[in-house]
């Protein structure tokens, strides 16, 4: 089987005409989500990484897998007023607003090479805040990893044009 095939595909969610790609169950398959990992990991073999920087929330259960295959640290990126020491934040816009980010002010060291991960890349914002957050603290980012990219939302355009290397395990046209 192939990535795409363990992701569900829900219709009208959150609204109508919206395809909702579900990963939840590629996680809940012990080979599908063994193999999402190991496939993210592949581009970044022998380069160092010093921490990995999950995006709320799926990019959690993402992120601390390959920071774990990696053995370095894992560092959240987390919805506003979600961590409990100093944090930074960072805002951003959405479809239908606003958000907020946040992540300990400690948690990058100046010089540090952080890999960037989510489950899905659909117009770039949350994983641009992510960026911007990592570079404030002074992290070197080697990347941005997601298991679906969709293209037609453009968030890989937005991204490489920050001057960020994209690594999408699959694709699916539409929203």
């Amino acid at each position: 089987m192939d990535i795409k095939d363990y992701i569900r595909t829900i219709v009208d969610f959150p609204h109508e005409g919206i395809l909702f790609r579900d990963v939840t169950t590629l996680f809940a398959d012990a080979r599908g989500f063994r193999m999402a990992v190991d496939r993210m990991l592949h581009p970044y073999a022998g380069r160092r990484i010093d921490k990995v920087a999950g995006l709320e929330a799926r990019g959690f259960i993402l992120g601390g897998a390959v920071a774990h295959q990696l053995g370095c640290g894992f560092v959240p990126v987390r919805k506003k007023g979600k961590l409990p020491a100093a944090t930074i934040s960072e805002s951003y816009t959405l479809e239908y607003g606003e958000a907020v980010v946040e992540v300990h002010d400690d948690a990058i060291q100046p010089g540090e090479t952080v890999l960037i991960v989510d489950d899905l890349l659909a117009t770039g914002g949350t994983a641009e805040a992510g960026i911007r957050l990592v570079e404030r603290l002074g992290g070197n980012i080697l990347g941005c990893a997601f298991i679906i990219d969709l293209p037609d939302l453009g968030g890989r355009k937005r991204l490489e044009s920050l001057g960020m290397d994209v690594y999408a395990l699959c694709s699916f046209e539409g929203l």
